[in-house]
């Protein structure tokens, strides 16, 4: 069985998407952000990117909790670069498709100016994108664009998983 991460920058909608599909494949979800450190937390409020040092134990334990579970699950994480997903990756030891929600820099950024509850503000987006590294061939993964009615994206995940198109690899 395959975990899905859902990832992406900041406001892309990991968590909205994550639910939904983890409610859709009747899986448990996990919001890596629960799993920041207070430090962490507490460098974004303050609109300090965080560095490849700060990300590391969050990134190791989001895969850990991934290899504890015995059932697979859907779970929210930026996983920005390559060296985070492999991060994940060593620690999960299972399965794991990363799922990608990209989107247009200004979508995303109306939708960061229109939250009151996260951590992360928008003057931290630039730095998201400067970051994002889009999985490569080699990655089990999928793209999937943003720009879409809700409930047609996560339809269409939906559809790519039970029809096991969802993650493509290198051939």
């Amino acid at each position: 069985m395959m975990t899905y991460i859902v990832m992406g920058v900041s406001g892309c909608g990991k968590t909205s998407v994550g639910k939904v599909l983890a409610s859709r494949l009747s899986l448990p979800f996990l919001d890596g952000d629960t799993l920041h450190s207070f430090e962490n937390i507490k460098k974004m409020r303050s609109a300090i990117p965080l560095n490849d040092a700060d990300r590391e134990p969050w990134l190791r334990a989001i895969g850990e909790r991934i290899s504890r579970s015995t059932v697979p699950m859907v779970v929210g994480c930026s996983a920005l670069k390559r060296l985070y997903r492999d991060w994940i990756r060593a620690e999960a030891e299972k399965r794991v498709c990363f799922i990608h929600l990209k989107g247009d820099r200004s979508v995303i950024a109306r939708r960061i100016s229109s939250r009151s509850d996260h951590f992360m503000p928008l003057s931290l987006l630039d730095s998201q994108f400067d970051a994002l590294e889009v999985p490569e061939k080699d990655e089990l993964s999928l793209e999937i664009d943003i720009g879409q009615p809700f409930d047609l994206l996560v339809d269409e995940l939906v559809q790519r998983i039970h029809t096991q198109v969802a993650c493509r690899t290198a051939p």
